[in-house]
């Protein structure tokens, strides 16, 4: 894969990003540097680039298409309140390396592991024992919107 100047601009502003942004956050932020790209240039870019494993797509149940500049395989928290995704230290959970290629005649192409959090912008000055009664199950039942 060739790396064009825009698919440099992209993969510059994720690996500096904290944030795990959205297509269209990534997108905001480059169109300063680049007023001619387009949404669509940026999606497609970020599909070609995550399918190559020079970044990684966070496809989480229930939330929005974010995207990793890191390709190193590690864990990552989503707040269920406010929908951040942050990474996870990496000494709270080791991922597995041993996956073994088969489970059952289903043939194994990887993995993914969500941590659900309330992070500390949605915690502040909210005692922890009411917050984390509303998360329940899959941390969307009991929430308000």
């Amino acid at each position: 894969m060739v790396l064009t100047p825009q698919r440099e601009l992209i993969i510059q502003e994720l690996r500096s990003a904290r944030d795990h942004p959205t297509a269209e956050e990534l997108y905001q932020r480059l169109k300063a540097r680049l007023p001619r790209i387009s949404l669509a240039t940026v999606y497609r870019n970020l599909e070609t680039m995550s399918r190559a494993g020079l970044i990684r797509k966070i496809e989480a149940a229930g939330s929005q298409r974010r995207f990793d500049g890191s390709p190193c395989p590690h864990l990552h928290m989503r707040c269920v309140s406010c929908g951040r995704v942050m990474d996870a230290p990496l000494e709270l959970l080791e991922i597995p390396s041993g996956l073994p290629k088969e489970i059952q005649g289903h043939l194994v192409v990887g993995h993914t592991m969500e941590i659900l959090v309330i992070c500390t912008s949605c915690n502040k000055g909210v005692p922890p024992k009411s917050k984390a009664q509303e998360v329940k199950g899959d941390g969307l039942e009991g929430k308000q919107n």
